[in-house]
């Protein structure tokens, strides 16, 4: 469907002029959208994301499925944005352990920080709405000491910036010019706090994640925010009642196709078909995700019971077990720690399940230890 959704302006940046691209505000409007056309797409992500809510209900603690839930996700929208690190070596970071690749095992903490802040501040009576402030200061602690650090962390751009291309006369794309970006994302603002019954809002969704990284508002890490955008509205529109799923698998599968329906957007007017891809993001992430937390609920259950069945089970190893999905990595001095219990003790509570296969020794020393809950990061890995 054609519509114009921007006008361009002559930008200047490093001595060439560029056709910078200004968005037109949500909704899309001549034509306007008609919801109608995926109804059933629609529909189908909504009851996708509510089996998931309902399957994470039933399991005994929503705490160790957000631990690898969240930390998925901020590794995969890390690894869109080119980051090596693994799920393992979040694990082995967090366990204190030595890991090769630290820069970019930070740079996925950082996006974990930062995500838990604006969970925080949303969720509290005094913390900010999702607003500016609350994405630059989400920015400023993930670009906090990582690559990036010297792109302005927490400030809206001041210059002009332009993705793929060495240069701005190559560029595939050239954002807004600087001094409209606070306007723009007033806007964007308004969008989200407007009562609006026209469109549903998954579609809303996707048009505000469109519409920021159109704007591209920093210069660095629009991607990652933009994606964490996705994420607390969700929770903000009741969708989810917490960030159970990890989108950004499905858009790292489908990396490129997600950034040629973006760019559509800006090329076409194409906004049908962005939202359409979006829906079948939701759905398909949704899923998985389910999967995810029906496959891990059944590992955890069956590893329970075998250990209660066992008849030197005690009440440290059984709360050593109850660890183990947000502690997948660990040594003795760790659970000695946590615990609050004794070296023998610990070490006792750490054999018990070694003997039960739950946890592999990984170093092969005599000391400092190194244990893994394989089978669930074997799980969480898929």
């Amino acid at each position: 469907m054609s519509r114009i959704t921007g006008i361009y302006a002559i930008s200047t940046t490093q001595g060439e002029p560029v056709k910078a691209f200004i968005p037109h505000g949500l909704p899309p409007a001549e034509p306007a959208l008609d919801a109608a056309i995926w109804a059933r797409l629609n529909e189908e992500a909504l009851t996708a994301l509510q089996r998931l809510s309902a399957v994470a209900g039933l399991v005994p603690s929503v705490e160790w499925l957000l631990y690898s839930a969240i930390r998925k996700e901020a590794l995969l929208t890390s690894q869109i944005e080119g980051t090596q690190a693994t799920l393992i070596d979040l694990f082995d970071e967090e366990a204190g352990l030595a890991i090769s690749n630290t820069d970019d095992v930070e740079e996925v903490t950082n996006y974990l920080q930062a995500f838990n802040w604006a969970q925080e501040q949303l969720r509290s009576d005094t913390g900010l709405p999702i607003s500016v402030r609350l994405l630059s200061e989400a920015h400023r602690l993930l670009l906090n000491g990582v690559r990036g650090t010297g792109k302005q962390p927490g400030e809206l751009r001041r210059s002009q910036n332009w993705i793929g291309g060495s240069r701005p006369g190559t560029a595939v794309f050239v954002p807004p010019p600087a001094d409209l970006v606070p306007g723009l994302l007033a806007d964007l603002e308004r969008y989200i706090h407007a009562d609006q019954a026209d469109l549903p809002v998954l579609v809303r969704i996707a048009l505000v994640h469109a519409q920021f990284e159109t704007i591209h508002p920093y210069l660095d890490g629009n991607g990652r925010i933009g994606r964490l955008l996705i994420a607390i509205l969700l929770e903000h529109w009741q969708l989810l009642p917490e960030p159970l799923m990890y989108l950004s698998g499905f858009l790292k599968q489908h990396q490129s196709e997600y950034y040629r329906r973006l760019s559509c957007i800006r090329t076409e007017g194409d906004w049908e078909s962005w939202v359409q891809f979006f829906l079948e993001a939701v759905q398909s992430a949704a899923h998985q995700s389910e999967a995810a937390v029906v496959a891990v609920a059944s590992l955890v259950t069956n590893d329970r019971k075998r250990l209660l069945a066992h008849p030197k089970a005690n009440a440290i190893s059984y709360r050593l077990f109850e660890m183990l999905p947000t502690m997948p990595r660990f040594t003795v001095d760790r659970v000695c720690k946590i615990l609050e219990t004794t070296f023998p003790t610990a070490s006792a509570a750490i054999k018990l399940l070694e003997e039960l296969g739950m946890v592999k020794e990984l170093s092969g020393l005599k000391k400092n230890r190194t244990y893994s809950y394989a089978a669930y990061i074997d799980l969480l890995s898929q």
